[in-house]
């Protein structure tokens, strides 16, 4: 009897399950449309509208729905603005940006603090499309022609201390010193963005990470007058895919070791990138002096290099503020490898590892490398000290330190 009572309960059930099914897929959480315009906000290059978007902000951040903030077409000026995540609600903020956002052509506008745009401790926020311009050629200018009273500048785009970030189609130009800084940070894809500064530019990295995990940047295109991107202590699970890099110092490790009890850099994967008459492609650089620092387990591969000063280096007496430590450096560089790495150097040696003789780089090991010297009859050479490793398949220029491995067949 119960049996019977329970088989003809069942399709009610069913029912009922399915009726409430149907009724949540009826009713979409509803997103909250907020326009910068609504704030006072002016897109005509001179009014100051850095008020108007912290009040879109505070609204969105406010929002127990997912929210998405507009910023139309329009160059927009403003001035530095601090995001601040702590006392917004779990809601998902979207920000889609059709026009710019400019900063002042007077560099001491924003140059006070240490960042333009900052987004401190939020989560679940995403920015898509849009120019972030700060104008920093005017700095720029005053660092290379020898200032004495020239700030530092201020980065273009700080993620600090945040979660689940999500930066696409953005692009920026002209910053002061980096533009796009994640730090602190876990769970973050930066896709498809363009950065872009002169190549005399000085400090002004596409995108540095440091103290950041699971950060993925695909398909971009970097130029700049530092390092393309760089990836700093305390940095792990990084994955670097479908670069086009130049002008700019490369992709580099670092640097790391400047301090004694720095954190290292692991887990990081380097693919499909495009090196252009930059003055490095793949580096790894460490301070000589001493350190409990490490960058260990990195692939870079399927690489190809056009006329790059240098395009594998290893330089662990790395230094860039004199007078120079006359060390040893203490950063152990171990599980390196380099597989499908094509085409020129334009300089006479296309592969340079010089490892510390404290602490020697092992586990490197080159799988189908092949460089050549631009526009010159002869062939590329190679230079290496402190390194322990394998050479794989075809590896050109010999490598000495290497060893060679012969796969038997």
């Amino acid at each position: 009897m119960v049996y019977k009572t329970s088989c003809l309960l069942l399709p009610f059930a069913l029912i009922f399950l399915n009726s409430i099914i149907i009724s949540s897929l009826a009713k979409p959480i509803p997103t909250t449309f907020i326009n910068v315009l609504t704030y006072g906000a002016k897109p005509d290059s001179s009014t100051d509208s850095s008020k108007a978007f912290l009040a879109a902000w505070q609204v969105a951040c406010a929002s127990v729905n997912p929210s998405t903030i507009i910023v139309p077409k329009g160059r927009f000026l403003v001035g530095n603005l601090v995001f601040q995540g702590k006392r917004c609600t779990d809601a998902p903020i979207s920000i889609r940006i059709a026009g710019s956002m400019i900063a002042s052509e007077d560099y001491r506008f924003i140059s006070s603090s240490e960042q333009w745009i900052w987004f401190e401790s939020v989560t679940d926020v995403s920015i898509y499309g849009g120019i972030l311009d700060a104008q920093g050629s005017s700095l720029w200018n005053c660092k290379n022609n020898g200032g004495s009273n020239c700030p530092t500048g201020a980065k273009s785009l700080l993620f600090s201390g945040s979660n689940n970030i999500n930066i696409n189609g953005l692009t920026s130009i002209n910053s002061q010193k980096f533009h796009i800084v994640i730090n602190s940070c876990n769970n973050v894809n930066i896709d498809g963005v363009k950065v872009s500064a002169a190549a005399d530019s000085p400090n002004t990295d596409g995108i540095h990470i440091q103290s950041s995990h699971s950060v993925s940047i695909t398909n971009s295109r970097i130029g700049t007058g530092d390092d393309c991107i760089s990836i700093g202590p305390g940095s792990s699970h990084v994955s670097i895919q479908g670069i086009q890099c130049g002008p700019g110092h490369g992709i580099s490790i670092g640097s790391l070791g400047i301090a004694e009890d720095e954190q290292g850099v692991e887990n990081v994967t380097v693919s499909n990138v495009d090196f252009t008459a930059t003055s490095n492609g793949v580096r790894i650089k460490t301070w000589a002096k001493n350190s409990k620092s490490f960058a260990r387990n990195i692939v870079f591969q399927h690489i190809n290099m056009r006329m790059v000063k240098n395009p594998i280096i290893i330089d662990q007496h790395y230094c860039f503020y004199k007078p120079c430590p006359k060390q040893e450096s203490g950063v152990e560089v171990s599980n390196v490898r380099y597989e499908d790495i094509r085409g020129t150097s334009s300089t006479d040696v296309a592969v340079k590892l010089d490892c510390s003789k404290e602490k020697p780089c092992t586990g490197i090991v080159m799988d189908n490398v092949n460089l050549a010297l631009q526009l010159v009859n002869r062939p590329a050479q190679a230079s290496c000290s402190n390194v322990n490793g394998l050479a794989n398949d075809v590896v050109i220029p010999f490598t000495p330190c290497l060893k060679r491995y012969i796969l038997m067949k």
